[in-house]
């Protein structure tokens, strides 16, 4: 899936619009909806991903960067190669930093976006933070250049 050219409609897209459709894949409500939206910005040449996670902020800073580096793998946004998954992993972290604040301590669940365009990958988390049905809602995004 990751070209180096653009072969579709000559169209390009900067970080901004590659920002705003990791954010609108990380807020897909499900599978039917994540997957439809995914194949209007692969028409466009926008390739994303996108993974559900839950569990306690702290322990789980370096298993979400790892998920977020897997589905960009899995889902052909990036090659298997040092500078492409550090990519994902440093705007993994820069959206986690964004989080943290009001995540520390707490339990967190929601989804991770990944949305790429040629050497634009941003990545967006999406999650509620708290207890039982007292949650607030965050969103995270980080954004590299490959």
């Amino acid at each position: 899936m990751v070209e180096s050219s653009n072969e579709h409609s000559g169209k390009s897209f900067g970080s901004k619009e590659i920002a705003c459709a990791a954010v609108r894949i990380a807020l897909t409500s499900d599978r039917a909806e994540e997957k439809q939206l995914q194949a209007e910005f692969n028409q466009s040449g926008i390739y994303t991903a996108a993974v559900d996670y839950g569990g306690e902020f702290i322990n789980s800073v370096m298993k979400i960067v790892e998920r977020a580096v897997v589905s960009s793998k899995r889902e052909g946004l990036i090659h298997e190669s040092h500078a492409e998954e550090g990519a994902v992993a440093g705007a993994t972290r820069e959206a986690l930093t964004q989080i943290m604040p009001k995540a520390l301590g707490l339990n967190v669940g929601g989804k991770i976006g990944i949305a790429r365009h040629k050497d634009h990958i941003s990545v967006c988390i999406y999650f509620g933070i708290g207890l039982l049905h007292l949650n607030e809602v965050a969103i995270g995004l980080g954004h590299r250049v490959v």
